[in-house]
């Protein structure tokens, strides 16, 4: 048995470049359960990272038990992480779980029935539709919910409603992973594969903490770092990260500098003479645009504006140039950082110029933060239109318009979709009067939380939430629908390297809970949304049924599904998608023919200027020709929206740990992780801890100029003037999960972060702030953050390790090394 808490990565199994990943299969059943005991195992994968690992879950008595890995799978080859092993099922298997509608009376929620809460909220609905028309409608949904869910409510809000306010979380997590690769390739869709980390001799991971945020990804990492023909890592991290410890050139970058370093790392490629005239002259456009413009970012230039050695920078451009496969993973270091479209932008031009793309082990993972973040995009729950389409092309509206049955004109077009932030400002101006927020938390994710409080608890604002328990935003809702969880319905989602699962229901959701698909039907039914022969707009009879709606709505486009179905992805490994009837084993890389989604009647945008976030528009995009080239694009380096002064001599950043995932709802009613990192803390190095005389534990307040937390102290390795904060924590196990008292504790870091955003892909900047930092009380012990993770202090020994204890023992079956590949 393992202790999967002090060891998050599990037994190592070494492998060479280009063989097979070993099986490794990773069980965990409740305490006092045998294999025997087990009634049944259902097919699944798991939603708490964006790995998407497949998963089969343990029935015991109508109960979730307990889960394995799947071997078969091509995606986890039978590993979980340990989110995956203690909160998939006792996360949504927990007394806390909404059972029964709530509605407001006399400003309180109390219980009621489904019809008087769904009848509230459709004369609200319809009211509002009738005096002040469709903009009047938000909905604010998540990167949790299946595909089918997904497209059921881009129906509803775009053919139903017609408004174009609707986003996701996804907005804070991944959207600059949509706009980086609209940008450069003409439509979203991961490039690389899991698999190119088989068959790299090199691995960059930009801003990406992949030892906590896709454990079992780092675990595929840690596997090839221990067999024969280790790859070069390199990092992009201010904290001395695991990857940081792994890596060959750590590049400890100041937040919000992050442009600044990849215009170096391009001129020292470019001016080494490490690139493919013939491949860029054949598939690319605007590379003569590129190079004046990195032109003055010398590796001295960049160190000093990011802090880094300016050999560190030409040893990591010079592993580029030169290394055959290589892989690039980017996530939120820099997608929730300033001008992050840019700089992920800049990940894709060095594959560009080199052509390391469509083969084994050259690719680009644009990382997703969410299992199901794939979902939200394509399907056009966050705002643009399903599958791919460009809201700008009339012809992609149109297409919508027939295959809905509905007149072009509902379908929101004539600007571009509402972002989320915007949404939240169109609530606070009472332009939008009903907000729908669905399986999200912005009470404690969104930036600058007093704000949002005070957002929420409008009384001009009715309010609908629709989730598994009494979470902060709950707490404000007019109207919460208890919703069926992970394992309680059945439904498809698709990871970031677009493979396509199947989750089973396992179990019957709680009390009188409801999948989100049932209550967007019940919705539609209600409201009588119909098409124009007159046919319900919503006719489906469950989660099938708009798998196969979405089949045909995905038909031809980038994101083709039009090969899949239930049948062919039960029993076996999950399927990357495209997958179509003449490849109905799906597509592992894309661009492997160099040929790129930009052709102007088939491209997902016309692009942006980078600094501004002005559209290009068809005429200039048609004048450019594309014609299925890739573009490189950038924008001067303009540095963070708020930087350190006298007042706030810090930059703040906030992040993940491994064993939390988002605002704690499921993880944190995992006694197992919950144990592991029960509280906030603040994490600073030995050299400001010691200028501002703090200990380990002492109890610290950060503050910026929006708000504060106090937390415990952790001394460790984070570079100098750096502070950082896990976003996880807020205050749905406190007493007041609004924070009504101006005297309690605070403790979510996005008290503390500003409400500006990327001009491209309207991502918040939650990386870099300006904060000080004062002591308030002696410590009573160490901070409550785990030593397994870059959280470790930077003296160890002193601080007692991070353990799971039995409870936390987990089963693994490591298959003999001659097993064949997965996938």
């Amino acid at each position: 048995m393992v202790d999967r808490i002090a060891d998050i990565w599990g037994t190592r199994t070494p492998y060479a470049r280009d063989a097979p990943w070993p099986v490794r299969v990773d069980q965990v059943l409740a305490e006092g359960l045998a294999d025997a005991d087990v009634d049944r195992w259902v097919q699944s994968a798991c939603v708490l990272c964006s790995n998407g690992c497949a998963v089969d879950i343990a029935v015991k008595d109508d109960a979730m038990v307990g889960v394995r890995g799947r071997a078969v799978d091509a995606v986890n080859h039978g590993r979980l992480g340990p989110k995956g092993l203690f909160a998939s099922w006792q996360g949504v298997a927990h007394r806390d779980r909404l059972t029964v509608p709530l509605i407001r009376r006399d400003g309180e929620l109390v219980e009621t029935d489904w019809n008087t809460a769904m009848e509230a909220i459709v004369a609200r609905s319809r009211q509002l539709l009738e005096t002040k028309g469709p903009l009047s409608h938000g909905f604010y949904t998540s990167g949790q919910m299946f595909l089918e869910e997904y497209y059921a409510l881009g129906i509803l809000g775009k053919a139903g409603i017609g408004t174009p306010h609707m986003d996701g979380n996804t907005r804070l997590c991944t959207a600059t992973a949509a706009a980086a690769m609209k940008e450069t390739f003409g439509a979203d869709g991961q490039p690389g594969s899991y698999e190119d980390i088989d068959a790299c001799d090199a691995i960059f991971l930009y801003g990406h903490n992949m030892a906590e945020t896709q454990t079992v990804l780092w675990a595929r990492v840690l596997d090839r770092i221990a067999g024969p023909d280790r790859p070069a890592v390199v990092c992009v991290d201010p904290r001395r990260t695991e990857v940081a410890r792994h890596a060959d050139v750590h590049l400890a970058v100041k937040p919000g500098t992050n442009l600044a370093l990849m215009h170096g790392l391009i001129r020292e490629v470019i001016h080494q003479g490490w690139i493919d005239e013939d491949w860029i002259a054949a598939h690319t456009l605007r590379f003569e645009d590129l190079a004046p413009q990195v032109e003055p970012w010398t590796p001295e230039a960049v160190a000093r504006e990011c802090g880094v050695d300016a050999d560190d920078v030409r040893a990591a451009a010079r592993i580029f140039g030169t290394s055959d496969r290589v892989l690039s993973t980017v996530l939120q270091g820099f997608y929730q950082s300033s001008q992050a479209t840019a700089s992920s932008c800049q990940v894709n031009n060095l594959h560009l110029l080199r052509g390391l793309l469509g083969r084994p082990g050259c690719g680009v993972l644009q990382m997703n933060g969410q299992p199901t973040a794939q979902n939200n995009r394509e399907c056009g729950a966050d705002g643009d239109l399903p599958g791919f389409r460009n809201w700008e092309n009339p012809d992609h509206v149109r297409e919508l318009a027939e295959l809905w049955d509905v007149d072009p004109i509902t379908i929101p077009h004539w600007a571009p979709p509402t972002h989320a932030a915007q949404i939240f400002r169109y609530a606070e101006q009472g332009s939008i009067g009903l907000l729908w927020i669905s399986a999200t938390n912005p009470a404690v994710s969104m930036p600058q939380l007093p704000r949002i409080r005070d957002i929420l608890a409008s009384e001009d604002l009715f309010l609908v939430v629709q989730d598994l328990y009494l979470t902060e935003t709950a707490a404000y809702a007019d109207v919460v629908l208890p919703a069926a969880g992970w394992g309680e319905k059945t439904g498809t989602f698709t990871n970031v390297n677009r493979t396509v699962h199947l989750s089973e229901q396992a179990v019957n959701p709680p009390g009188q809970a409801r999948s989100d698909l049932d209550i967007f039907l019940d919705y539609s039914r209600r409201m009588d949304f119909r098409t124009r022969s007159g046919a319900p707009l919503l006719d489906w009879a469950g989660p099938e049924d708009g798998f196969d709606a979405w089949r045909a709505c995905s038909r031809g486009r980038p994101c083709d599904y039009s090969g899949l179905s239930y049948d062919r992805l039960r029993g076996g490994s999950g399927i990357p998608w495209p997958a179509t009837e003449d490849r109905p084993h799906g597509t592992v890389r894309l661009y492997d023919d160099a040929a790129f989604p930009s052709d102007p009647d088939y491209c997902e945008t016309y692009g942006h200027d980078l600094a501004t976030g002005a559209t290009v528009g068809p005429q200039a995009y048609r004048a450019m020709g594309p014609a299925g080239r890739a573009l490189f694009k950038t924008a001067p380096y303009q540095g963070a929206h708020e930087g350190p002064d006298d007042a706030y001599p810090l930059r703040f950043s906030t992040g993940r740990t491994a064993y939390h995932f988002h605002t704690r709802t499921k993880t944190a009613r995992s006694p197992q992780l919950n144990a592991a990192a029960p509280d906030v803390w603040v994490e600073l190095s030995a050299d400001d801890a010691a200028a501002l005389g703090l200990a380990e534990g002492d109890v610290a307040r950060v503050e910026s100029r929006r708000g504060w937390l106090t937390a415990p102290v952790r001394v460790a390795d984070v570079r100098p003037g750096t502070v950082f904060a896990p976003f996880h924590y807020g205050y749905w196990d406190e007493p007041d999960p609004r924070v009504d008292d101006p005297g309690q504790r605070h403790r979510a870091a996005n008290e503390l972060t500003l409400t500006e955003w990327d001009p491209v892909s309207k991502q918040p900047v939650f990386k870099v702030c300006a904060v000080r930092v004062t002591k308030v009380a002696d410590g009573q012990g160490p901070a409550p953050a785990p030593t397994t993770t870059a959280s470790r202090p930077a003296r160890p020994g002193h601080v007692p390790a991070t353990v799971g204890g039995a409870a936390a023992d987990v089963r693994e079956t490591i298959e003999p090394a001659t097993t064949e590949a997965r996938s």
